[in-house]
């Protein structure tokens, strides 16, 4: 299984090296085929060692230049970062990231070898219209994304189900687990309010490789009680 923790705009430098000290400790006890990833802010980035992989949230693709307020491939390697999360619903629908410049990024950090954490996820309207229009929607996210590449990792998130309290249902999930496993053959993961109340229930679902957890992974306890699970 796959566990991966993404603290969006939370944590500091200091309480992420304070988290990951707390974390390590138990990791201990992990079972030794899963895998575990962090993704900090960009500014907690840091030469953190232990039983997990680093990743950053979001960079531009290239390697340094005049982009005001970015992070690029200069800075990743710094840390020896070379995992990233791209496509994520925040980005998409809060900060205007389109298709196409989606694709780019993917392309740019695909060219340098990233293991990418490639997001997918539809809105509630969508959702409602039933599972023949979630799945186009969904495949529709894939335009211009290289499906085959090795070190891709999908993580299928309903938008409407991040930091709601509200999972999509066991029905729900493995039926588009299901759909999206029969056009792409690669690890996929379930994101959207997965905690550790049901992460048990998830987990054991059919077509789910691991999650990908919000705010359940903030605090080191709670994310490491999903890990043991």
């Amino acid at each position: 299984m796959i566990f991966a923790a993404n603290f969006k705009m939370n944590h500091t430098r200091k309480s992420t090296h304070e988290y990951i000290e707390a974390l390590n400790e138990k990791l201990l006890a992990k079972h030794p085929d899963d895998k575990v990833y962090i993704f900090p802010p960009s500014t907690a980035l840091d030469g953190y060692e232990g039983n997990f992989t680093i990743g950053a949230q979001n960079a531009y693709p290239a390697k340094n230049g005049a982009y005001t307020g970015e992070i690029g491939l200069e800075q990743l390697e710094e840390f020896d970062i070379g995992t990233i999360l791209i496509g994520h619903s925040e980005r998409r629908e809060l900060l205007g990231e389109s298709q196409e410049k989606v694709a780019r990024k993917f392309s740019f950090f695909k060219e340098h070898g990233f293991e990418i954490i490639y997001c997918i996820g539809e809105p509630l309207h969508i959702r409602e219209e039933g599972d023949e229009e979630v799945i186009e929607y969904l495949l529709a996210q894939f335009e211009g994304i290289d499906t085959s590449y090795e070190k891709l990792i999908v993580a299928y998130e309903p938008i409407w189900a991040i930091g709601t309290g509200r999972s999509a249902t066991t029905e729900e999930i493995s039926t588009t687990h299901e759909a999206l496993k029969r056009t792409v053959q690669k690890p996929l993961l379930y994101g959207g309010s997965a905690k550790p109340a049901n992460i048990k229930e998830i987990i054991s679902i059919r077509g789910v490789d691991g999650v990908l957890v919000g705010s359940a992974s903030l605090d080191a306890e709670s994310f490491s009680k999903m890990v043991l699970s």
